[in-house]
């Protein structure tokens, strides 16, 4: 079954389209993400990071833009080599990035290099250094309870002439391009760009034209160093979504902007074209809102066409627009009408490095779809330092984790048809072995079915489709609506087995419990909860349930015990937990943080309150409280069978990631 409707043809997307004098083969970049583990020890590109990039220019990917890599890490320490850097070591990145960009060429695909003066106010904590965090002023730190040290002129001079150095160290390397990071954002250069940050009396500080000095002078230096022919472009965010320090606005939300508008957005967009850049990238926030620069699932699909779109009827050079584009209707319906000329995927790649092929043959249904849970991508880059993807245990890692065909098939049955049993399923099938599927229900999913009942986690029912397509093709047989015991696995033929039971949700008694139900069944849609609904438990489940309910017309109280809503195992991603932490009341959600319910009454549920006691009047109440592994035919079986597996949930009550995680690693090596 296919995520989208066969309608329009998608030609238009596959049509050349220049950057200055460059031309690139279809309208689809790869964008930037951190490069965060794809970088040797001098700051040359690793084997990974080749791999990484060459895989996507081997998918069909038109233009490829790695992610970030600074230019200075004198002025601003980086940590390095956590990315590859142009500057650091000329010779060694020279070298290795050559055998990538020739790679990628062989694919008649494009390679520009995202090169980065640093990130101010907003660097990350871990990668600090002992030295003050840098800014154009003494403003406050994004994280941290410090003050920024004020940038001085003959710094910025330096970062500038380190532009110039890196990008014609990266000409030399092969790139036919680079890209600025960036007036977006709120990275070091947005900074200065911006009033609210910028608190400046010299000639980088007070006007627009001032405020734009040093955007204006880096691309000067990198065409009077690579020529005009060498195609610059930036990553720009006409709107800032700021409220105040550290306060960032939600969609639908009236609010006073303090960073960059709308009107100064397209002002700005017309000198930094008139300044030599060939092509905008377009997003919108800042890190104080970086739930847009980074969108969750909570955000609109194509969230960046409409602002792409001014852009696009004030300048004359091409415009790239990403954000949650993974929908090739919605990016055909963009281009036709004007919005942008080159459509941005990021994390969708990390998901699927064969998307462009995929799409340019028709077959829709082969995409391994996004979820735009950001665990495998910006949370471990935030927590770890490390890109990977949720759903495709190979990102990054291309190579090392290649499958290997078995050397002997094997009867491999699958006790679950969840996320971890098809993940399991899919990769025995393609090494050759024969996978069998015993599932309990009528379908397959497991809890990405409920989970993915609110119109926001579409992606989820998304990727039970692609499993249910990939294994009809793969020809894996699948046995729904049957449950086995210990006793008849123990007389079945095979040569291993995987249970991959998953998990059940937990449940508590307070007292009468007939207006008591889980959380799975209310997003089933098994029980009626009511008009009034309080749901106990602030954690994801909770949270994105009562949000669904409150979409729906309900009054939701919400109950957590502990202080704060997400507080225990909350998305990896802040960009995900801020959003939906600040999304629940937005939605009118009434929220009783330190909060414990005690009994259900006639008339609701008595809660206590920050010790005092409370009546909240309810038709139902709902736990979201977590769950328990379902792992007794593992106990049962444990010690009578030699192959046996327990992944996901059975092994570990975790989150999408690591039960397709789990699944690939026992299945890539069985």
């Amino acid at each position: 079954m296919s995520k989208y409707k066969l309608g329009p043809t998608y030609n238009k997307l596959f049509e050349p389209v220049k950057i200055g004098c460059l031309e690139v083969k279809n309208r689809f970049a790869m964008a930037p993400m951190g490069p965060l583990g794809l970088a040797d020890a001098e700051g040359g590109f690793n084997q990974r990071g080749i791999e990484y990039y060459t895989a996507r220019a081997r998918g069909g990917t038109g233009l490829i833009i790695s992610g970030v890599t600074f230019v200075d890490n004198i002025v601003e320490e980086h940590g390095m080599p956590n990315v590859p850097c142009s500057t650091h070591n000329p010779v060694q990145f020279i070298r290795t990035a050559l055998e990538m960009t020739e790679r990628i060429h062989a694919y008649d695909s494009k390679v520009f290099i995202q090169l980065s003066g640093g990130f101010g106010r907003v660097t990350i904590p871990t990668n600090l250094g002992e030295y003050p965090p840098v800014a154009p002023s003494p403003i406050k730190h994004r994280w941290l309870d410090k003050t920024c040290r004020e940038l001085t002129v003959p710094e910025i001079k330096s970062i500038i002439k380190k532009f110039g150095d890196g990008a014609f160290n990266a000409k030399r390397a092969g790139f036919d391009g680079v890209q600025i990071h960036a007036v977006h954002e709120g990275y070091l250069i947005d900074q200065f760009a911006i009033s609210f940050f910028n608190h400046r009396t010299d000639e980088y500080g007070g006007s627009l034209e001032n405020r734009l000095r040093f955007a204006r002078e880096i691309v000067e230096e990198i065409k009077h160093r690579c020529g005009n022919d060498f195609p610059v472009t930036l990553r720009y965010s006409p709107k800032s979504f700021i409220k105040d320090w550290r306060e960032g606005a939600l969609p639908g939300e009236e609010f006073k902007e303090k960073g960059r508008d709308i009107p100064e957005g397209i002002e700005a967009a017309k000198l930094l074209v008139n300044y030599g850049y060939d092509a905008l990238d377009i997003d919108v926030g800042s890190y104080d809102s970086w739930w847009w620069s980074h969108p969750p699932m909570y955000q609109a699909k194509g969230l960046y066409i409409p602002y792409a779109k001014i852009i696009k009827e004030h300048v004359n050079v091409p415009i790239i627009c990403a954000g949650r584009m993974d929908n090739p209707n919605l990016a055909l319906s963009a281009v036709n009408d004007g919005a942008c000329d080159i459509i941005s995927l990021g994390r969708p790649l990390l998901a699927d490095e064969n998307y462009v092929n995929k799409l340019r043959a028709g077959k829709l249904g082969d995409i391994r779809p996004c979820l735009s849970c950001q665990e495998g991508c910006m949370g471990r880059i935030q927590e770890y330092s490390a890109l990977n993807c949720a759903v495709n245990p190979a990102a990054c890692r291309e190579k090392e984790a290649a499958l290997s065909p078995a050397l002997k098939s094997k009867k491999v049955v699958i006790i679950g048809g969840g996320v971890a049993g098809c993940e399991a399923a899919r990769v025995l099938a393609l090494r050759g072995h024969k996978p069998e599927i015993y599932e309990k229900t009528d379908q397959l999913g497991g809890n990405l079915i409920p989970g993915g009942a609110p119109d926001f986690k579409e992606d989820d029912h998304a990727l039970v489709h692609w499993y249910e397509h990939t294994l009809k093709e793969l020809g894996v047989k699948i046995n729904l609506n049957t449950e086995i015991s210990a006793q008849t696995l123990r007389k079945t033929t095979y040569d291993a087995a995987i249970i991959a039971t998953g998990s059940k949700p937990k449940m508590f008694s307070y007292g009468d419990n007939r207006k008591v139900h889980a959380a799975t069944d209310v997003l089933l849609k098994n029980v009626d909860p009511g008009e009034r609904v309080v749901v106990v438990g602030g954690g994801l489940v909770g949270c994105e349930l009562a949000i669904w309910l409150a979409q729906n017309q309900k009054k939701v109280t919400l109950v957590e015990i502990q202080d704060k809503l997400l507080a225990v195992n909350g998305p990896l991603c802040h960009a995900n937990s801020e959003m939906l932490e600040r999304l629940v009341p937005f939605r009118g959600v009434e929220v009783l943080t330190s909060s414990k319910v005690i009994e259900t009454t006639e008339k609701g549920v008595l809660v206590n309150v920050n010790e005092n006691e409370r009546e909240i009047l309810a038709d139902s109440v709902i736990l979201a409280v977590g769950y328990n592994s379902d792992n007794s035919l593992y106990n049962e079986l444990k010690y009578d069978l030699s192959d046996l597996y327990l992944i996901g949930d059975a092994r570990k009550v975790s989150n999408i990631m690591y039960a397709i995680w789990d699944a690939y690693e026992v299945a890539a090596n069985l």
